[in-house]
């Protein structure tokens, strides 16, 4: 069957159209993302504004006219921490649903942690064992552990690359002592979900998704998106420890020129970096495997197994 799968992120709005059946790995025939930033149209009552709803409509309406153009015989359409998180979200839900054609499917943080981690479980297989999957979103940071498909435990936590720069950096780069402070909010955050996670077993691998891992990654020596996803990356603690210490004192502008680094989220970097660090701290780990598997193609398998078995 060809699936169409609508991703409304904290930062963007990505639609992935694949071929796929149970049992085969789904082959993507279309990726069509628009970068919203929908978590900075947040206003000061938590609502999201006007002009934010506005442009999700719009795109909502963009990623269905090409899944019909892609013949797609169903699209699964589903929204994350920006508009889970919005007070008015049944409203903004309620107007792409009538405006765009749109039925969105809001999951709950615990659901995008472990389709996450069923994502990265197929990815890898039995072999990586008791198994830690991270993934840094722009609202939220998602935790999960375990040794089969469905997750042990699984955690989210408001630790978002885009949500933290806008509540802890006010200067561009960000100063010292914000960064300090960020990083003792993000340690104290992190530190009972990350002894419930060690509580599951000793972890045989730790593996992160997201684009925020994918660019630190990037800037620590891993190969480039070119080279095709089956290329093994890496990224150790050492590894992100001098990139923090390069971008620390980077203007966004001057990042965004560094390769692996997209304009729009440049300013977003360092707060993910910080968060990458904690993490792999409060895990007590040197170093994380990439995976190219994330929520889509979670949503995607899960999908498959459900149209198998009804």
């Amino acid at each position: 069957m060809r699936l169409g799968v609508l991703d409304v992120g904290s930062n963007t709005v990505h639609l992935l159209v694949v071929d796929a059946h149970r049992g085969a790995q789904p082959t993507p025939q279309l990726s069509h993302k628009v970068e919203l930033r929908l978590a900075e149209h947040i206003d000061r009552d938590g609502d999201l504004s006007k002009a934010g709803a506005d442009t999700l409509v719009a795109a909502a309406v963009s990623a269905r006219d090409k899944a019909d153009e892609h013949g797609c015989d169903e699209l699964v359409a589903f929204a994350t921490s920006a508009v889970r998180d919005a007070g008015n979200s049944a409203r903004v839900l309620k107007r792409v649903a009538k405006e765009a054609g749109v039925p969105l499917d809001v999951l709950s943080g615990e659901d995008e942690a472990r389709l996450t981690f069923l994502a990265v479980r197929r990815w890898f297989g039995w072999s990586a064992g008791n198994l830690i999957s991270l993934d840094i979103g722009g609202g939220s940071l998602e935790l999960a552990v375990g040794r089969h498909e469905d997750a042990e435990v699984a955690f989210s936590v408001p630790l978002g690359a885009a949500r933290l720069t806008r509540e802890w950096f006010r200067d561009d780069p960000a100063g010292k002592n914000e960064v300090s402070a960020l990083r003792a909010y993000v340690d104290e955050t992190l530190r009972a979900p990350a002894q419930r996670l060690l509580d599951a077993g000793l972890p045989d691998r730790v593996v992160a998704t997201s684009k925020t891992f994918r660019t630190l990654a990037r800037l620590a020596g891993a190969a480039p998106s070119s080279e095709g996803p089956r290329v093994r990356r890496l990224l150790t603690r050492t590894g992100l420890t001098q990139v923090t210490s390069f971008i620390s004192r980077m203007a966004s502008q001057d990042l965004a020129e560094l390769d692996g680094v997209s304009v729009g989220r440049a300013h977003q970097v360092l707060a993910g970096a910080v968060v990458a660090a904690a993490a792999m701290d409060a895990l007590d780990v040197e170093e994380l495997e990439l995976c190219p598997w994330a929520l889509r193609e979670g949503v995607i398998l899960r999908r498959l197994d459900w149209l198998e078995g009804s």
